[in-house]
């Protein structure tokens, strides 16, 4: 099977977040970048349906700008087999990305099955998956927890609103959208981190696969930083004084009560 994977390198959740010069976007410098977290379960999902299907091979992808490369040698070393860039801007939105991703598996001899994560952490906005299926004309399943794999058919668990699930049978080739509890991301070993170095990662351009500019539907303006938290208050007394200022507070200062 030729088994496929798109990711996406976000900045780490501990990072502290700057806005650059003219508030369109973070400043990048000095942020730590790591793999969208959502995306681990979709690779590991990968290498374990390539490892019960001798001969497959798993390729990730991931569009973004040089420092991106990194991040698909984070996922070779997980195991994958080799990488692809699509080198695009740092403002690239999530269609210009969704159709480069397209664009570069329509590049691929075959496609039998694509992973990626349900979200990215940074816009949380859901979106790439479904439209790098649709820019490829695959159906796609999102949100998903559990996969049977048969022939030429999938059967699908995927989490739904209240707590509930349904299943979702859709024919190969497809794109498959992971949820946190797919299975447990395996850590990258030395020795894998080692031939990671070693394995093949192509680099495309966007000319090379059709997308420019004209494929950015949204423009990002005048980001805000959220409002500075304002300082606890440490109530004294004895617990009868305490909770009677506390109903205070809530009722005269919060207005919650």
């Amino acid at each position: 099977m030729n088994i496929y994977v798109c990711i996406k390198q976000v900045p780490d959740t501990e990072t502290k977040i700057k806005l650059n010069s003219d508030n369109s976007g973070i400043d990048t410098a000095g942020i730590k970048w790591i793999m969208s977290p959502y995306d681990e379960f979709a690779i590991e999902e990968a290498l374990r349906l390539r490892d019960k299907n001798p001969g497959s091979t798993v390729t990730v992808l991931s569009a973004g700008p040089a420092r991106v490369v990194e991040t698909i040698r984070t996922a070779l070393a997980m195991g994958a087999d080799n990488g692809i860039h699509i080198e695009t801007p740092e403002s690239a939105d999530n269609n210009r990305a969704a159709k480069a991703l397209a664009g570069a598996l329509k590049k691929e001899p075959k496609v039998d099955i694509v992973f990626t994560g349900k979200e990215a952490i940074d816009d949380g906005a859901a979106q790439v998956g479904q439209l790098t299926a649709e820019y490829v004309g695959i159906p796609h399943v999102t949100v998903v927890l559990a996969v049977e794999y048969g022939a030429t058919s999938l059967k699908c668990k995927r989490e739904i609103e209240g707590g509930a699930f349904e299943m979702v049978e859709t024919p190969l080739p497809a794109l498959i959208a992971a949820q946190k509890g797919m299975n447990e991301p395996r850590y990258a070993s030395l020795p894998n981190i080692m031939k990671a170095k070693k394995k093949e990662v192509k680099a495309l351009k966007e000319s090379d696969i059709g997308t420019s500019d004209a494929d950015q539907k949204i423009r990002y303006k005048n980001f805000q930083l959220p409002p500075a938290k304002q300082a606890g208050k440490k109530i004294a007394g004895d617990p009868a004084t305490q909770a009677k200022e506390l109903a205070r507070l809530l009722h005269e200062e919060a207005k919650v009560i």
